[in-house]
């Protein structure tokens, strides 16, 4: 019996690479592009229309970031499988990412078959980072874990921030914070990573440990 088809949605605001990423991913059996977007709200859209499998999303786009397009996503289209596929590898991108829903992170100068292979093992339900990349982040890890057991924290928390950590801390998701505050939960997404930053704190539930740790909340 085949295997079934991996429906893949191309998320990159420039047509070059579009184009190319197309070409290599329908001459791959089992691979379809059904979709390409330009914009994160257009790969939002797309999402919601085409209801894709996989998304290749780059993390600078424009009208929307690929972190913000990666979170309503997976928000409003659980099913689809998000790989961020980037120039960027700065750590506080990669931590965005993961915690938006990102279930895989690679740089676009992999190979075309290590791309294909991650496809495959994210359809599977495998998370995956490329690795040199996941060296470097555990590296950070382990650096923001060692600053949470006393560290001093580098910037101050503002009074709105602290407001979306409490709120955090109880459980509250964005969407539950946002109606609290009467915010846009796009804004109350950037506030918590934010907080996450500030905190050097590697998630929602590692910043509500460190807020308690150190008395914030």
């Amino acid at each position: 019996m085949a295997e079934p088809e991996i429906r893949l949605l191309i998320c990159e605001d420039q047509r070059l690479m579009r184009e190319s990423l197309r070409t290599v991913l329908d001459l791959e059996p089992g691979l379809r592009v059904i979709g390409e977007a330009a914009t994160g709200s257009e790969g939002v859209a797309q999402a919601l229309a085409l209801r894709p499998d996989i998304i290749l999303m780059d993390i600078k786009m424009p009208q929307r970031n690929g972190v913000e397009a990666t979170a309503a996503i997976t928000t409003s289209v659980p099913d689809a499988r998000i790989i961020i596929l980037t120039t960027f590898d700065h750590d506080e991108y990669v931590f965005q990412a993961v915690e938006a829903g990102a279930m895989g992170y690679l740089l676009k100068d992999v190979p075309a078959s290590e791309l294909i292979d991650t496809i495959r093992r994210v359809h599977a339900g495998e998370r995956f980072i490329q690795p040199t990349i996941a060296t470097r982040l555990l590296m950070a890890y382990q650096q923001r874990g060692r600053m949470g057991n006393g560290g001093d924290l580098p910037e101050k928390l503002s009074e709105r921030e602290m407001d979306v950590l409490r709120l955090l801390a109880d459980g509250a998701s964005n969407r539950d914070i946002a109606e609290r505050l009467v915010l846009a939960e796009g804004t109350i997404k950037n506030h918590v990573s934010n907080i996450l930053m500030k905190l050097h704190a590697a998630n929602r539930t590692h910043a509500a440990t460190l807020a308690r740790e150190r008395g914030l909340i």
